[in-house]
């Protein structure tokens, strides 16, 4: 008779759980820093021990249990025999964050995950720091991940990883509970978080693959936390509702070989029609009783595209004046690209170049694939087919994503021809 072989440690799995478990960790004992490192160790213990012993029943208690043992006994190894007392006082579950013990299952209602979320936001660190550490314990992103989502260099991301660490370690209490002012600012910056995590996972920045549907998952389920906690912001709608719009393409981006597919050549039978109803709904409700946002306006763009039967049917004038709504909102190098765009639709690519000529100076754009890419598509619009190839290239050469790569050179071959 015939076993069947252990199930294996899976690498989504355990990048799922990461987070989740290091909630527990921080909600329970606190010490960030260790916790992370603890987590890390629990992992690695789960892909050397799972492939010969089988997955556990239960993994996440599995990697609690076995963090939660390496963080304490680091913890008490740190400590000399004169402080042990005050160690276990440090140890015991805190009123404010109480966590069961490990290994236990938590109620449905209850996610770790959100809670890390939040923690993390507010924890006591400029702005910067706090989102880029977010970004790593929540949304699992490397350093090169988080500094290409923010449009800054890699090292200086390191350096503000690094100094936000260290603050968080120094701190006796870094995870304070905000009043109505710092409550807000905590809101935003879970907006912004979950925002950037959706956009690593529906364009990985890096890889072989354009898609990583897990994490824009994760980004979606998180979001319809925040949005279950307060049905009444607009924003946290809007942002729901872009998730919504955009991952509805998912399925249409990609041919069977995992190559690009723009969005102007895609099959719209293969969206998620159900998925473009609700984020419609979602935006047209929140823009008729809320405060206008920056994610409603990016989720009525959003809108506009996914209700088009066409691409010939996009409402560009439209698109149009809903970004010079958004760059008056939040003037960003994104958002300016994306204006950048609608303009040459609707006016023409050489009014759209112009535009683009300021983005140039852009020290957050400088070397971004993405600023080439549009002034490629806007030269060939403009029939300047020598300059788009040289910037088709050019674009090939700056980006770290094989479909993306792919694709550029196939443009710049096709106007070769």
């Amino acid at each position: 008779m015939t076993h069947p072989a252990p199930e294996p440690a899976s690498e989504d799995l355990l990048r799922r759980l990461a987070p989740q478990v290091l909630g527990a960790l921080v909600r329970r004992y606190g010490h960030f820093d260790a916790a992370e490192d603890a987590v890390q160790e629990a992992l690695l213990a789960a892909t050397r021990q799972w492939p010969e012993e089988g997955r556990p029943r239960n993994p996440r208690g599995w990697l609690i249990r076995v963090a939660s043992r390496r963080l304490t006994d680091q913890l008490r190894s740190e400590d000399a025999r004169r402080r042990r007392e005050e160690t276990a006082a440090a140890l015991t579950p805190r009123d404010e964050f109480v966590a069961p013990p490990p290994g236990e299952d938590r109620a449905p209602a209850e996610d770790d995950t959100l809670t890390l979320l939040f923690l993390c936001c507010g924890a006591d660190l400029p702005a910067a720091g706090r989102i880029a550490l977010t970004l790593r314990a929540v949304g699992g992103l490397t350093t090169a991940e988080i500094a290409r989502a923010l449009l800054v260099p890699e090292a200086t991301m390191a350096q503000r990883i690094s100094r936000a660490k260290r603050r968080i370690k120094t701190s006796p209490s870094p995870f304070g509970t905000p009043d109505g002012q710092e409550d807000a600012a905590r809101l935003a910056d879970v907006l912004h978080v979950l925002y950037l995590i959706f956009n690593e996972g529906y364009t990985a920045s890096s890889g072989r693959e354009l898609q990583r549907a897990d994490l824009a998952a994760e980004a979606i389920r998180l979001t319809r936390a925040v949005h279950a906690l307060l049905p009444d912001d607009g924003e946290v709608a809007g942002l729901l509702a872009l998730m919504l719009l955009t991952d509805a393409r998912r399925a249409a981006r990609t041919g069977p070989d995992g190559s690009l597919i723009p969005l102007a050549e895609q099959d719209r039978t293969r969206w998620d029609r159900a998925a473009v109803a609700e984020g419609v709904a979602l935006v047209s409700d929140a823009l008729t009783r809320t405060p206008l946002g920056p994610y409603q306006v990016r989720a009525a763009i959003a809108a506009v595209h996914d209700e088009a039967a066409s691409d010939e049917d996009t409402d560009w004038a439209e698109i149009l004046g809903l970004y010079e709504v958004l760059v008056r909102l939040v003037p960003g190098p994104a958002e300016r690209l994306g204006h950048a765009v609608a303009v040459a639709m609707v006016h023409g690519p050489r009014r759209a170049l112009d535009l683009l000529a300021a983005l140039d100076e852009d020290d957050r754009l400088a070397g971004h694939h993405r600023l080439e890419a549009v002034r490629a598509h806007l030269l060939e619009m403009a029939g300047d087919r020598a300059a788009a190839r040289a910037a088709y290239a050019k674009a090939a050469g700056l980006t770290l994503s094989t479909p993306e790569r792919r694709y550029l050179r196939s443009r710049a071959a096709r106007i070769a021809e």
